[in-house]
């Protein structure tokens, strides 16, 4: 149905509609994060440290979609701030694994209640039938484009 003599039809592609909603959601959860001083990286950041505490960089970007690069410049802002500590004696090889301070932890608490109101407010017309089926079939579109792509993209 989404394709009409080999054209997309955007109003039909579930990719679309896909990027169409991470992007509404990216610049809603921004606009709830900017009064806090923080932005959808910031945020992730404390999110995955608070859920993995002593992630290295690498492991840091890779959650929160981003280079390692920019993810080195975020972390020595944020401890910088006092928002996480990373101790070199801990460190193994290159990594030096990263925890939240306490000012850190503060932080993301007052950060997640804004992005759970975002949250809140996307699903807000869906059922909880409506919204395990979202996670089931979203999850399972992910899982489907693992499977079929590499460190190189698509493979043919």
């Amino acid at each position: 149905m989404g394709r009409e003599r080999g054209r997309l039809e955007l109003e039909a592609s579930l990719g679309y509609l896909l990027k169409e909603a991470s992007s509404v959601l990216r610049t809603s959860m921004e606009e709830a994060l900017r009064p806090l001083g923080m932005t959808m990286t910031h945020y992730a950041c404390l999110e995955l440290l608070a859920q993995r505490p002593g992630l290295s960089n690498s492991e840091l970007a890779r959650g929160a979609f981003v280079t390692r690069q920019s993810m080195s410049v975020l972390l020595r802002s944020l401890e910088d701030a006092g928002e996480v500590r990373r101790a070199a004696g801990e460190a193994v090889g290159k990594t030096q694994p990263t925890r939240l301070t306490d000012l850190g932890r503060s932080r993301l608490a007052t950060a997640s209640r804004a992005v759970r109101e975002v949250e809140d407010s996307m699903i807000s017309t869906l059922s909880r039938e409506d919204q395990d089926q979202a996670r089931r079939a979203l999850r399972a579109m992910v899982a489907a484009l693992r499977a079929t792509t590499g460190p190189a993209g698509p493979r043919a």
